[in-house]
């Protein structure tokens, strides 16, 4: 029987990863973000996950502006890495895990979610950082199955609505018929805004307030519009969707409470907030 074992939460800038290539992990600078990483690494090592499942945003990579699905699922046996002219190292493919995949999409369908299958995909930073900073030492341990949900290009699916598909995406992993451990990974936000008269916007007191719902109350976030929350967190905090769907996916089976193991908070790096939390279900 398949084991879902929690979640992680964590932004995504590409300014992180032009760090981890030129090894700036202990400069002032960079070293209070990176010092959040090691706890959530350590329980990922004695967990060991075997697959994982990611939301994100794509951010122009394998989606652009022209064709912009809502949500779009990975069914491909690999994930390749390219260039997106941030700099960042293209990194090796990424194994994907086609069982899961199938099993997911097969189950949205169901529950009457209008998906984008792709049988090839490229994933970009949003999708292969998180998994830099969680494992950052040799190869990829683990399968994944990307799941990428649309925060660039309005119309944007609702809060609720991307509730009830991490909640579908749940039901899915703890119905698959396999003897893995999963992870669910959301990536993205939390507050910021890269553009126009409120570049630089962060909101440190709705980001933590969010995380903590993430906790105690993870339906919190559904009571906004995507406006509302544009307003509070700035253009690119709409982001922290991710965020809602992989608490949504962790409300499931035959336990529905989730256990903290380690958050952190820094801003701003690059103009960011960056959080991180892990979650552990039971």
């Amino acid at each position: 029987m398949t084991t879902l074992i929690g979640g992680l939460g964590t932004s995504h800038v590409p300014a992180i990863g032009g760090a981890i290539h030129k090894g700036r992990q202990q400069e002032p600078y960079w070293k209070p973000f990176f010092d959040g990483y090691p706890p959530v690494q350590q329980w990922l090592q004695e967990k060991k996950p075997d697959v994982v499942v990611i939301f994100y945003n794509d951010h122009g990579l394998n989606f652009f502006l022209d064709k912009m699905p809502t949500f779009a699922v990975g069914a491909a046996e690999v994930y390749n890495n390219a260039d997106e002219g941030w700099g960042i190292p293209t990194l090796p493919p990424f194994k994907g895990n086609l069982d899961l995949s199938w099993h997911i999409i097969n189950h949205l369908v169901d529950k009457n979610f209008d998906i984008t299958t792709c049988q090839e995909m490229l994933v970009d930073h949003a999708c292969t950082m998180p998994l830099k900073l969680f494992w950052p030492e040799g190869e990829c341990p683990v399968t994944m199955v990307p799941i990428c949900i649309n925060t660039v290009q309005f119309p944007l699916p609702k809060p609720e609505r991307v509730y009830a598909l991490g909640r579908a995406v749940g039901e899915a992993i703890t119905s698959w018929d396999s003897d893995k451990k999963v992870a669910v990974i959301a990536s993205g936000g939390l507050s910021h805004q890269l553009e126009g008269e409120r570049a630089g916007f962060l909101n440190k007191e709705f980001d933590l307030q969010f995380m903590e719902s993430l906790v105690s109350n993870p339906e919190w976030a559904t009571q906004f519009t995507n406006h509302d929350l544009v307003e509070k967190t700035g253009s690119q905090g709409i982001e922290l969707l991710m965020w809602l769907a992989m608490r949504a996916s962790l409300a499931v089976g035959p336990g529905h409470g989730v256990r903290k193991v380690h958050s952190h908070y820094h801003i701003p790096i690059s103009n960011t907030a960056a959080g991180l939390i892990a979650l552990e279900k039971f």
